[in-house]
């Protein structure tokens, strides 16, 4: 019902100069008063919603021409001292029902998300009575070796690790040892069996476990990861949910006690085994402070691709040869470019990588130096920040020299620079973090039921609406989900049905990459009009066939093209029949890998190929802050560097860190040197102009006077 037209010019006159501001003072009473929150959050409305529905009642009470009389009578009431400000409350809540569907069916909702006893999510797990043993060391300890040996020896098996290299690693050992085992990875499936059956055994990537099979041994690998913001979950999973006799997880010793506290939830016992580094590894004295002073086995670590490159140039300059790894290359490239350094009869005896070798290569690496002791992390609110790497993370790097397989029984770790020496002796002295809590992410079907009481919401409203409903508990917290959004946002407009548009969102891949997230936004509007994504398809948008690279943007592309390739595959086991040519698929990106291999190997060449403003005129202005011995003695190592003082910390070159952090591209910097160019030679022809007219003008005057005279 609403209000007459005599009530609409009362409530009119609210709006006037005169009664506007004492209107707007009892909708902000109202918004402060804690009892009005504690109600809203009782219903559903957090301190989020509970603002956003102010928000919104209070532009609709001050804007609205004209409103329900009875809203219109309690506002009256209130303002000339008949009413409660609380009284507004029912009011309010109508409006926020309006904007927030979801509010009506409030309790079903909070059943659907309540994440406070995820161990009751695996039924069959609980069926049975698991053993559960930890092998607790440090890097190099042995402790993954102990708990292949029980997995190789017992009937069937799984085993769980955080990257494809290690799952291969575990098939060929297994299937070496004479153990058929298969390979289950997000992009490949490889059976060892001719007529496709499952082997007793299986390695795989950790979010592809199975947890309804059963099996005598499973091993989950690397266990402290549970607690990482993105990828915590599939551990929370494995270690819950699967289903074996014997459940051996390895890790650092800082998970035993949350691991215990974790298992008392399911009522298992943990027997924990513990070990030691099988060599030792020391922290040098000295930094390494010049290329001149690098040796065969040494390692510099790196948290930029950028800086690889630089570094990787000036070494090959002084004529050594190094091998580079870092993240975004294929698995076949990474383990070309380690078999290249670890080959004793290679001349390449340096490797240059960022922290991707904290896990999932051997090499034999004689000194870890690290380059920086700052890289880029993600907080648990998505935030990209610079931060100094933890305690857990210098370890896991530095154990990587000395390593019980390689050449050198004993290892080394220092730093680039001198200043960085006593920051990274500190941090190897602190004792790692205890782990507190564990990663957990919305499932298909908690989605699929908000979705059935929330008809009209989009998945990233669904994802949104689940996480501020969500319950937990002390043990757990729910994983950052903007990626997952950000995929979602992308495609929301194409017409896909809820499970094929929640499978989409979950693909692993980078969204820095245009060309990626391009191809992937492709790949969902072919996928919706039904029609499948064939080799001829997919071969005209890559381009194929593509040529070797020409400098490191063609390399980068190369990279992104691969990854799009992974797409497909990791696609084509969701969606088979829109997904059809897999092999030929997997064939041209064999094909693609060796490209980039051989790219990687010539990447000197492609680096000095590239414009030399992309990491020239970072070196003139690092250099230009430097003189005499210090210029010449490496400066360019000073590039990502953090100098510390009493002003806090800062880079010593702010273009340097621009484009590291990728908040200024070079092809930007190339552009904003030319119009800096232009503005010099401008200012210096304004300049030249004013001295050739004060010249002109004492001239002239010069003129004068001798006229005089």
């Amino acid at each position: 019902m609403y209000c007459s037209s005599k009530t609409a010019l009362v409530i009119l006159h609210f709006g006037d100069i005169y009664h506007s501001d004492e209107l707007l003072k009892i909708l902000n009473r109202f918004y402060k008063r804690k009892e009005m929150q504690k109600l809203a959050a009782d219903q559903g409305l957090d301190a989020r919603l509970f603002h956003q529905a102010f928000i919104s009642f209070r532009k609709h009470v001050l804007e609205m021409p004209s409103l329900s009389a009875d809203l219109h009578i309690i506002l009256s009431d209130i303002c000339f001292g008949a009413g409660h400000i609380d009284d507004i409350y029912p009011y309010f809540m109508r409006h926020a029902k309006q904007i927030f569907p979801m509010l009506d069916c409030m309790d079903d909702l909070r059943k659907i998300s309540d994440l406070r006893v995820p161990a009751n999510w695996y039924p069959e797990a609980r069926a049975i009575q698991r053993k559960v043993i930890f092998h607790a060391g440090p890097t190099n300890s042995g402790k993954t070796y102990h708990a292949i040996q029980r997995y190789l020896a017992a009937k069937s098996g799984v085993y769980c690790g955080p990257l494809k290299l290690l799952a291969h690693e575990i098939f060929e050992k297994s299937n070496n040892a004479g153990v058929p085992c298969d390979l289950v990875t997000g992009e490949e499936r490889t059976f060892m069996d001719m007529d496709g059956r499952a082997a007793g055994h299986v390695a795989c990537t950790i979010e592809m476990c199975s947890v309804t099979t059963p099996y005598e041994v499973a091993v989950i690998d690397e266990i402290q990861m549970i607690r990482d913001p993105s990828r915590g979950w599939a551990w929370t999973r494995a270690l819950l949910g699967l289903c074996a006799d014997e459940i051996h997880v390895c890790g650092e010793p800082a998970a035993v006690d949350f691991i215990r506290e974790l298992m008392y939830t399911t009522g298992e016992e943990v027997e924990v085994h513990t070990y030691q580094r099988l060599t030792p590894f020391s922290i040098l004295n000295h930094a390494v402070e010049s290329l001149d002073n690098l040796r065969p086995g040494d390692c510099i670590v790196c948290f930029s691709k950028n800086d690889i490159y630089s570094i990787s140039r000036q070494i090959e300059a002084k004529g050594l040869e190094c091998a580079v790894i870092y993240g975004s290359l294929p698995p076949g490239t990474k383990l070309s470019q380690a078999k290249k350094f670890n080959d004793p009869d290679d001349p390449c005896n340096i490797l240059v990588a960022t922290d991707a070798i904290g896990m999932g290569l051997n090499l034999s690496i004689k000194r870890i130096i690290f380059n920086s002791l700052v890289k880029p992390n993600v907080n648990e609110k998505g935030e990209k920040q610079m931060e100094t790497i933890s305690t857990s993370q210098a370890l896991q790097i530095a154990g990587r020299a000395g390593r019980f397989s390689s050449k050198f029984k004993e290892g080394e770790v220092t730093t680039m620079h001198r200043d960085d020496l006593p920051v990274l002796k500190e941090i190897l002295s602190h004792a790692v973090d205890p782990i507190e809590t564990a990663g957990l992410h919305p499932t298909a079907e908690q989605i699929e039921m908000f979705a059935y009481h929330l008809p009209d919401a989009t998945l990233s409203n669904l994802i949104d609406i689940f996480v501020s409903l969500s319950q937990v508990d002390g043990l757990y917290f729910v994983c950052n989900i903007d990626d997952f959004k950000f995929l979602a946002d992308m495609i929301q407009h194409i017409p896909l049905n809820l499970r094929s548009r929640y499978v989409f969102c979950t693909a692993p891949i980078n969204k820095k990459q245009s060309f990626v997230c391009t191809s992937f936004l492709k790949f969902a509007r072919q996928f919706s009009r039904d029609e499948p994504l064939t080799f001829s398809w997919v071969c005209r948008h890559i381009s194929w066939p593509l040529a070797a690279p020409k400098n490191i943007k063609d390399l980068v592309h190369l990279e992104a093209v691969h990854d799009v390739l992974d797409l497909y595959l990791w696609l084509s086991y969701r969606f088979m029949d829109m997904f059809p040519d897999t092999a030929s698929i997997r064939e041209i990106q064999q094909e693609l890998d060796d490209i980039i291999q051989q790219g990687v190997r010539n990447i000197t060449r492609l680096i000095r190929a590239t414009d030399p403003n992309l990491t020239d005129p970072l070196q003139t202005e690092i250099m230009h802050g430097q003189t005499g011995s210090e210029a010449t003695s490496g400066a360019f190592w000073t590039r990502g560097r953090v100098q510390r003082g009493s002003g806090g910390t800062s880079e010593s070159s702010l273009a340097s860190r621009l484009v590291r952090d990728g908040l200024l591209t070079p092809d930007l910097l190339k552009q904003l040197q030319r119009e800096w160019s232009k503005e010099h030679r401008r200012q210096d022809d304004n300049q030249l102009s004013t001295l050739s007219a004060d010249h002109h003008e004492k001239n002239s005057k010069g003129k004068r006077k001798k006229k005089k005279k």
